[in-house]
């Protein structure tokens, strides 16, 4: 039976794909220095070998043109790869070619998240290996956002250009990683910056804030310094005190853990906002100290649960 024309080229265009990425770590996994241990999700870990193998590519040299003429590689029915250059400028896009030869350094989402500079400030950051961002966007041809989180790796091309590469999930699952990240994040700038990193970390277009996502402070006697909840200045309920709905009080046991250690993983239970049931919300608390005063640097999350 003979094999249509348009069949055969793309038959033969993977293949050289296929052989190119190989040839990069010889007989051994090309994924074999990529640390994915931190991951609960197997489409978060789809994700990031899908945006590493385009890396791969890009350091090749005329992959951002093999790129280019073979988008079917580069986009599934799940996510879309994009490319920039550190100016912001886009190079290629997957889902939104219109895209292209534009600058997107100071777009923002609606929520008014900068998200190009929110890539660039987490591909400098080693805390976060693959530089996850998080914000609003659209489907391509669709008209309402979306919550998206996405990751990127930096490329010196073969040809001596620095870019970076990416792609995003639609209504992610919520890593653990992702809270660790940004709780380490606002403990360090604690460290360099004192009092005045309140503001930044509190800022609701900042990294440390994102879908229903919030890094909030408190110190040891349970008073708050950025709530989890409100943004005013009357007294608020101390979080020592506070119980979940089945009467535990995870907060108490983050701070008994952390007389001993700097941070800190809890689990309690919450209602569930679509389901009537309750759910595991995952609890990450980090120990430092500000003004010479110990506090406490925390945030939840949805505790993953099988099938991943």
């Amino acid at each position: 039976m003979r094999t249509p024309k348009g069949s055969s080229f793309h038959v033969v265009a993977s293949f050289i794909f296929l052989l190119l990425l190989f040839s990069l770590t010889g007989c051994e996994s090309k994924y074999s220095d990529l640390d994915l241990s931190m991951y609960h999700y197997r489409d978060t870990t789809a994700l990031v070998k899908f945006v590493y193998d385009a890396s791969l590519m890009l350091r090749q040299e005329n992959g951002l043109d093999y790129i280019r003429k073979n988008p079917d590689q580069f986009k599934t029915p799940d996510y879309y790869l994009y490319i920039y250059n550190m100016e912001g400028i886009n190079l290629y896009h997957a889902g939104m070619p219109q895209l292209e030869g534009k600058s997107l350094r100071d777009a923002t989402d609606k929520n008014g998240k900068k998200m190009i500079g929110l890539v660039l400030d987490a591909l400098k950051n080693p805390n976060n290996p693959h530089a996850w961002v998080h914000y609003s966007w659209w489907k391509p041809d669709k008209f309402y956002p979306v919550p998206k989180s996405s990751c990127h790796f930096k490329v010196k091309t073969a040809e001596g250009n620095v870019l970076f590469v990416g792609a995003g999930i639609d209504y992610p699952h919520e890593e653990q990683e992702f809270i660790r990240i940004i709780v380490d994040d606002a403990t360090q700038l604690i460290k360099e910056k004192g009092a005045a990193a309140i503001a930044e970390i509190s800022d609701p277009v900042s990294k440390y804030n994102y879908r229903d996502v919030h890094v909030f402070v408190f110190r040891s006697d349970g008073g708050i310094l950025i709530s989890p909840a409100i943004n005013c200045d009357f007294p608020q309920t101390h979080l020592k005190e506070c119980i979940d709905e089945v009467g535990h009080r995870p907060f108490a046991k983050a701070l008994e853990e952390l007389e001993s250690k700097d941070g800190a993983w809890g689990v309690f239970m919450s209602k569930n906002r679509y389901q009537r049931k309750l759910i595991k919300k995952c609890l990450y608390v980090r120990k430092t100290i500000m003004d010479k005063e110990t506090i406490y640097v925390a945030a939840i999350t949805d505790l993953p649960e099988p099938p991943y």
